[in-house]
């Protein structure tokens, strides 16, 4: 299903500013919402939503289905007659302090759940009961997962004694008894995260904005989802990995990269009908509007690496699903509005295949500037059915990236754009919403004219990424008028919405009232 022509803007929930020391989802999410509105954009892209595990990564997270309980917003729990509590004065406001924001929302939320089984009305009980049944399929792995994670002291599930990692029933049956206000506690924080998360996301959609949701292809090793469905993986007997995901030596990369995640059972999902998968972007589409799947040429075939190799030399290519998994998928949910990373070197197979299935791939022009008139990432080679961005969460800034450019790449990008360069990241903007392709997105980074200070992740380094986040007046009413004038110019705003008198700056009308501190804010 593909997107109508439209503009929109990446940013991560943690990276907007806040008392806590992290993005959440309280008043500021809402202020991006309306800047979003007012910038005349169509779609808010964001990362996984995931509980982040090791390296603070979302896309390394304890679970593919579960939510980040730092994007809960503490003030936003006055139903539950909660103060935030605790000083907030020492949070950092230019980063996300994930070590100090994860003490203070998990005592504060420890606080939430004893103030609901005290005095949580018989209405949000139901509420919660409701809640715990429709997600039944992946919430008690995970709250169970959590739990243990506490009684063994967060270490890895790998490293857990040999029943509870391999899963023997009656030891699990004992400890779901003894944890059982641990793992009913971590159930009450994910319903915490779906009540204000699906405020947000109708807040969002009545302002004429969809949201962009993330799919990683592969999974965490440290994971609910590998810990609770060993079959599904390529395991050892003990649990172990067999086989880890990467990518082959490159020209740019001499031993390749070994990514390490657990490697999927492509032929004990297809025996099951890929119910997995399918429940996967089944839980997603609840929270998002459109789906875009990292890696897409992983579905039709991986660099597959034996486990315990350093490097990712030692792999080979192993096929997967491709079609099949997709037709399961919509003979199931329907026909979706998916987005596929088709970056890097794509063979005719995988290109094939996102035509087939009608799916819209990715270009992104600081990959567009090596001198081939002819490269893909030129935005006079494009098709319409792709989404181009100046840069992803990947990459440097675009200011950063021209800073760090030879001199004969700068030369190229002056010539190709007719500029000096003295106001790049605007001037990628405006290449990426003149271009034909249906959808352009630009990272928070780049409108805000940010060099690499503001960098979102440097792969390759495992610590220290994550962290960026703005400050309330860098929003400002300037920059949406300037994204607004380029919709407007190159035809993305949402028309049809125009010509019924839509307003994004009456904040009177009922689909704009502010579902946060409204009694209808405790629902999902």
């Amino acid at each position: 299903m593909r997107l109508e022509r439209a503009s929109g803007v990446l940013a991560h929930p943690t990276s907007f500013p806040g008392p806590h020391g992290v993005g959440d989802m309280g008043a500021e999410a809402y202020a991006f919402v309306d800047w979003l509105a007012l910038a005349g954009q169509r779609y808010w892209q964001v990362m996984p939503l995931s509980p982040t595990g090791y390296g603070d990564s979302p896309y390394s997270g304890l679970s593919a289905f579960a939510g980040n309980p730092l994007m809960i917003s503490i003030d936003g729990l006055a139903f539950l007659r909660l103060d935030a509590g605790g000083d907030s004065r020492g949070f950092k406001e230019h980063e996300v302090d994930f070590p100090a924001a994860t003490a203070f929302k998990n005592a504060a939320l420890r606080r939430a759940y004893d103030s609901f089984r005290e005095r949580g009305s018989a209405e949000l009980r139901q509420q919660f009961a409701d809640f715990k049944t429709s997600q039944a399929s992946w919430l008690g792995d995970f709250a169970f997962f959590r739990a243990l994670k506490d009684r063994y002291r967060s270490v890895s599930w790998q490293d857990w004694p040999d029943d509870v990692r391999l899963r023997d029933q009656r030891t699990l049956a004992e400890l779901e008894v003894e944890l059982a206000d641990t793992i009913e506690f971590y159930s009450f924080v994910q319903f915490l995260f779906r009540i204000q998360w699906a405020a947000l996301k109708r807040y969002a959609n009545k302002r004429g904005i969809q949201i962009i949701g993330d799919i990683p292809i592969y999974v965490a090793l440290d994971s609910a989802d590998v810990w609770a469905n060993q079959s599904q993986f390529r395991l050892h007997p003990d649990g172990s990995p067999e086989v880890v995901s990467g990518v082959p030596p490159d020209l740019f990369t001499e031993d390749g990269q070994l990514w390490g995640n657990p490697v999927f059972d492509w032929a004990a999902m297809q025996a099951d009908g890929f119910a997995w998968w399918i429940e996967r972007v089944r839980r997603l589409t609840e929270l998002v509007d459109v789906v875009r799947i990292d890696h897409f040429r992983g579905l039709l075939g991986g660099w597959v690496v034996p486990a315990g190799d350093e490097t990712a030399r030692g792999g080979r290519w192993e096929r997967a699903p491709g079609a099949k998994l997709f037709r399961a998928i919509e003979d199931e949910l329907g026909e979706l509005p998916i987005i596929v990373e088709d970056l890097g070197i794509i063979t005719p197979d995988v290109d094939a295949l996102r035509i087939d299935l009608g799916l819209q791939g990715m270009k992104v022009l600081q990959f567009a500037f090596d001198g081939d008139p002819d490269n893909a990432y030129l935005p006079h080679n494009y098709q319409r059915d792709c989404v181009v961005y100046t840069g992803t969460h990947d990459n440097q800034t675009t200011i950063g990236w021209f800073q760090s450019c030879s001199d004969a790449e700068r030369l190229q990008v002056q010539t190709y754009l007719g500029v000096d360069g003295s106001d790049v990241a605007w001037d990628f903007i405006r290449l990426a919403f003149q271009s034909v392709a249906d959808l352009a997105i630009a990272p928070l980074q780049d409108v805000m004219r940010l060099g690499d200070e503001a960098r979102m992740n440097r792969p390759g380094i495992a610590f220290g990424n994550w962290k960026w986040r703005y400050l309330p007046h860098q929003l400002h009413d300037g920059l949406a008028r300037g994204l607004r004038e380029l919709s407007g110019v190159y035809g993305r705003l949402d028309r049809p919405r125009i010509a019924r008198g839509y307003d994004p700056f009456d904040y009177s009308a009922p689909e704009t009232a502010h579902p946060l501190f409204d009694r209808d804010g405790v629902r999902y």
